[in-house]
């Protein structure tokens, strides 16, 4: 009975020493693996201040337009001037047709037209209600909207002095009800300037901290292969005779590369560029946790696949965009698919965005982003089954293609 206590100590002390050996091996090869070193460090490093950089005004101001200004009564030049006077809209020029601007337009010039027709005027002198129309590019939707919140806003203010002109009170206080009945007040939470990089930014951080890794165990793993002999993913060595001490061996280098990528990624950029920021550090380390380790886990049961070092850019690269739009950021949740909703389930972003941005832009609570936070916990549980699978059944299949290779090598004899 003692010496089958003292072997299954050998044992595990074995395993515990090839896990370290594993890792090592895997650090050795992050920091002396050049495609490798771009994903986990270069990519993390450049991307996030390039994206930040690119919209860290913010808002887009100063759209430059053209005008075609069929009315041309002190009318529609007082709606042009005033949109002229807005922050976001820059009047450039005016053209006789609609035909001229858009060819204005195909240029470059400008990226809207305000068409005003002949009866603008007309009508609002006859009660009736007029009409302005927009034209814009809409290669960018900011323009449009740039375009259309400064016709609003110049089309209330004038509505209000025509109502105030209309109803000849004779007091302010009549004239300010006349105006505005009803009065409001728009109030942008977590976001008062209404920015785009605020908005945007945290949501691609979190995205690339899940491709880059996807993207440098998939070069890691091709490597592997390729310099296996028999294009096997693991190696025929003492070192690697188990299934834990391989999976947790690499995750565990993974995770220490990692555990730095994301205090850079998620804490020192946003402060740079001066990205919202409000979260209880704690709250937020203790959210990042079951996300890195989903991701890692994700990574390393879905580079199985991999055949090659190039097979992974192939995989992985075209899932950025379409991921940054399923997570429910940049298009509602409620507007998705069930299917596609469903599908970006597989994903550790989905969740991960959704909370990072709770807690980092709205001072949430882990109770109050629980949903998310278990969701990724059970991701990571279920990624390192399948990755422990994965390995398992790699391993039986390196010792048996190692057997039929020295057995075809005995009948050659």
């Amino acid at each position: 009975m003692k010496q089958k206590n003292i072997s299954f100590k050998g044992k595990v002390l074995q395993g515990i020493q090839d896990m370290f050996y594993i890792w090592r091996e895997e650090m050795h090869k992050i920091f002396t693996d050049q495609g490798i070193l771009i994903f986990f460090f270069l990519v993390p490093l450049a991307y996030p201040l390039l994206y930040a950089f690119i919209y860290t005004n913010e808002v887009v101001r100063e759209v430059p337009a053209v005008v075609v200004d069929n009315s041309n009564s002190s009318m529609s030049r007082e709606f042009i001037r005033k949109v002229d006077a807005t922050a976001d809209i820059s009047i450039m020029g005016y053209c006789s047709d609609l035909e001229e601007a858009k060819e204005i337009l195909k240029r470059g010039e400008a990226y809207g037209i305000y068409y005003i027709p002949e009866d603008f005027t007309d009508k609002l002198m006859h009660l009736e209600q007029s009409e302005i129309s927009i034209f814009c590019d809409m290669s960018g939707m900011l323009y449009y909207k740039a375009m259309l919140l400064s016709a609003t806003e110049v089309s209330l203010e004038m509505n209000k002095d025509i109502k105030i002109a209309r109803a000849g009170n004779t007091t302010d206080r009549q004239d300010e009800v006349t105006a505005q009945p009803i009065e409001y007040e728009s109030v942008a939470l977590f976001n008062p300037q209404n920015g785009f990089a605020s908005f945007l930014i945290p949501a691609v951080l979190i995205l690339i901290i899940q491709q880059t890794l996807l993207l440098g165990v998939g070069l890691s793993v091709g490597t592997d292969r390729e310099r296996n002999r028999i294009n096997d993913l693991v190696p025929i060595s003492r070192h690697y005779n188990g299934t834990l001490r391989i999976v947790m061996g690499k995750s565990f280098a993974y995770f220490l590369v990692y555990a730095v990528v994301c205090i850079y990624v998620l804490c020192v950029v946003p402060r740079i560029f001066s990205l919202p920021q409000i979260a209880n550090p704690f709250t937020l380390m203790a959210f990042l946790l079951p996300f890195v380790i989903a991701c890692i886990f994700f990574a390393m049961a879905s580079s199985v696949f991999v055949k090659n070092r190039e097979t992974c850019m192939l995989m992985f690269v075209f899932t950025s965009v379409p991921l940054l739009f399923l997570s429910g950021i940049s298009w509602p949740s409620s507007a998705i698919p069930w299917f596609w909703k469903a599908f970006s389930y597989i994903f550790p972003s989905t969740f991960g965005i959704k909370g990072f941005v709770a807690i980092n832009n709205m001072g949430a609570t882990l109770n109050e982003v629980a949903i998310f936070y278990v969701a990724l916990w059970i991701q990571a549980g279920v990624y390192f089954i399948l990755t422990c699978v994965a390995y398992r059944w790699q391993i039986i299949r390196s010792r048996k293609n190692a057997i039929a290779m020295h057995m075809a090598s005995r009948a050659a004899k």
